[in-house]
Formats: C-alpha cells, sequence, structure tokens
C-alpha cells in the first residue's frame, strides 16, 4: 500500500477532536532512543545506519499496536510525499531530507510514529487531538517500554538515555503542543506570553518547531531540558501551563469583543472577503486569514457551517498538499491561482459573518457552544 493510500483524507483528519481543541490543536510526546552498539546517526557510515534500520524497523512492525501500520524507507518515499508528512507534522523537516538508511513506520490510527535514524536512531511520538498530554504520554511510554525488550538501548546510569543532542540527554523526553492563540496576538499579549513562558523553562516555537514562523498564530510550546527531571513531572508541568494558556486566550477573546468588538469583527470580515473572494492567494497569507475565519467560527459569526471546514482548508491549501491534489509540478505563481480557486470554492456556501448575535457593547446575545 502507499502512503496515498494508506493517509487519512484531509477531511477525515480535521475532524479528529479533543479536549479544548478550540485553542490546543493537537498534543505530542516524543521520545529519543538510541542503540548502544552503533554511532549516532549524523556519525554513522551508511553501512551502519542501514544496518540500525534494519535492526530497528521490524522490532518496531512486530509490535502489537503497529498492527497494519505502515513502514518504509526513506528513498522510496517521492519529496512530495515527504512533505506532505512534514504537512501532517508525522515527521520533522530534517527527516523529509534523509534518503537511504532512514526509515518511518506510521499506525493505523496515524497517532503513533516512529523515525528511524533522524538525528537520533529511534525518534518515536504520540499525537493527540486538543490537549491531550497525558494520554499521548501513556501511548509512548508503552511503545517504549514494549521496544526497550526487543532492543539495546544506549543507556548510563548517571546520565539516562543517550542521545545526539546534549539537551536529549537524561529521559529523552520532548513533550509539546499546539495552540491557536489568535487573541493573544490581536490584542499584542503574545510578545509578553512568550516571555513569561520561556522563563518557566519552556520553548515556543513556530508552525513546524524550531526555527520556523508562527503561521496563522499556531504555537508550539515544548520543554527544552530532559535530564533531572522525571517524564510524569514534564509532562504535569507542561499541562499546568498549558491550562493558563488556554485560559489567556479565552480571556483574551473575551476581552477583545467587550472593548474591541469592531476590531475584531473587521479583522475577521475582511480574512472572509478576502479567502472567499481573492484570485491569488500564498500559503502564508492564506494560513494567516484561516486564523482569523477559525476564530469567527468559535466566536459563533459563522453559522450553519461547520469549522472543521477551516481545519480541512488549513491542510489542503499547503504547499505539498495542493501539488499533490492536482498531480502536476506546480510553479509558486500557479500553486496561489490553484489555492484562491480552492478557497473560493469551497468557501462559496459560507455567509458572511453574522453579528447580529452581539449588541453594540460587543457583549454575547448566546455564548457559542465549545
Amino acid at each position: 500500500m502507499s502512503i496515498d493510500e494508506f493517509l487519512s483524507s484531509p477531511t477525515r483528519s480535521s475532524q479528529r477532536s479533543g479536549p479544548h481543541d478550540r485553542i490546543v490543536l493537537s498534543s505530542r510526546v516524543r521520545l529519543a532512543r538510541n542503540l548502544r552498539q552503533l554511532p549516532f546517526p549524523g556519525f554513522a557510515k551508511k553501512h551502519q545506519r542501514i544496518a540500525a534500520l534494519q535492526t530497528i524497523r521490524p522490532a518496531v512492525e512486530s509490535l502489537p499496536v503497529m498492527a497494519d501500520a505502515f513502514s518504509a524507507t526513506m528513498d522510496s518515499l517521492t519529496n512530495l510525499n515527504k512533505q506532505i508528512l512534514v504537512e501532517r507534522h508525522l515527521i520533522s523537516r530534517e527527516h523529509a531530507a534523509k534518503t537511504t538508511g532512514s526509515g518511518f513506520v506510521l499506525n493505523k490510527e496515524e497517532s503513533l510514529c516512529v523515525m528511524i535514524n533522524e538525528e537520533d536512531h529511534l525518534r518515536m511520538q504520540s499525537l493527540q487531538p486538543g490537549l491531550q498530554i497525558r494520554e499521548a504520554w501513556q501511548a509512548v511510554d508503552q511503545m517504549d517500554s514494549a521496544l526497550e525488550k526487543k532492543l539495546d538501548y544506549a543507556y548510563s546510569p548517571e546520565l539516562g538515555y543517550l542521545t545526539a543532542c546534549p539537551t536529549n540527554l537524561g529521559t529523552g523526553i520532548r513533550v509539546s503542543a499546539m495552540l491557536h492563540l489568535p487573541a493573544l496576538v490581536l490584542s499584542e499579549q503574545i510578545n509578553q506570553i512568550v516571555q513569561a513562558v520561556n522563563k518557566l523553562g519552556l520553548a515556543v516555537r513556530g508552525l513546524y518547531g524550531e526555527g520556523t514562523e508562527a503561521l496563522g498564530n499556531v504555537f508550539q510550546v515544548s520543554n527544552q531540558m530532559t535530564l533531572g527531571e522525571a517524564e510524569t513531572d514534564i509532562v504535569e508541568r507542561l499541562n499546568k501551563v498549558l491550562a493558563q494558556l488556554i485560559e489567556h486566550e479565552e480571556n483574551a477573546r473575551a476581552t477583545l469583543l467587550e472593548k474591541k468588538t469592531k476590531t475584531v469583527f473587521n479583522h475577521i470580515g475582511r480574512a472572509y472577503g478576502i479567502l472567499a473572494n481573492a484570485h491569488s492567494i500564498s500559503s502564508k497569507e492564506s494560513m494567516n486569514l484561516l486564523s482569523l475565519m477559525r476564530l469567527g467560527f468559535d466566536l459563533g459569526l459563522f453559522l450553519g457551517v461547520d469549522r472543521f471546514l477551516v481545519d480541512e482548508l488549513f491542510i489542503t491549501t499547503q504547499p505539498a498538499h495542493l501539488q499533490k491534489k492536482y498531480s502536476e509540478k506546480l510553479t509558486a505563481e500557479e500553486r496561489d491561482f490553484l489555492r484562491a480557486d480552492m478557497m473560493r470554492e469551497r468557501l462559496s456556501g459560507v455567509n458572511r459573518p453574522n453579528t447580529e448575535k452581539f449588541d453594540t457593547s460587543g457583549s454575547q446575545l448566546d455564548k457559542p457552544t465549545e
């Protein structure tokens, strides 16, 4: 089976739901592990990377939780398919650049995936919709325990699990969540929030991780250190911070509606107007405008239409997904034209934002449902 046949459709993928998913798009827990007898992938020769792959891949495939999984070597995937996996947040941009000696295994539910010979021999991760950090940790911890019975991990009694990057040394855990924070951006509180989160020893990054922009007002929040703190403590600490961030975003939305009603309606109305009528639009602009439309859905301004439509457009309008849909090599300008065509078509049945449910002061007459 090809990766095209295996992956969920963008429609189905966008309909996965979880607690607090108005703000927390997804939760992820990743573990880094290495084999004892082989050098880290960045220092390994080709035959050593292949040896690691041939050891790890069957061990992962044999796990009951990976029954009916998709498994492939990275050199067997096209560049376009690799980029689609990046856009779905199933592999890193770094892993997409790998070829011979690297691999990828993804379970049927797309909730567990393993990158083989990325920066470390093994990078396994659990992905869950909404705020489900604890659930993600439990799933990946069980996978790790099962694999540890099959593989000889590089482990030091003093330092813990040995990793290619010193920041992953110890537990090797990276706990993160992707958050949609448009109100904190619009109210110009986001920099203050980021600084406060950084002081707590957490990192705030863009949509695709380190060194990337927060496109669509989406931010990744994760732990920075993995040494000297138990995995469960890291999970609980991040969970508490995420609960505070949800509260800050909800408060920012309420305050904007109360004090800057027209400004909020203007941002959302303009976003709808451009997306529903443009004939050329870039990926970056579309994601930023879709973010504002998503806020409008959350506030109950778009009646009779499911918010999942916007979440689906977040996926389908990204470059690789757009390229795949039209099955041909497209220039950036051609993608911008086709992206706009898609937007106009999909939003043709969506009426302009309805603000009648708000009184003149901006207070809600009918509170939108979660």
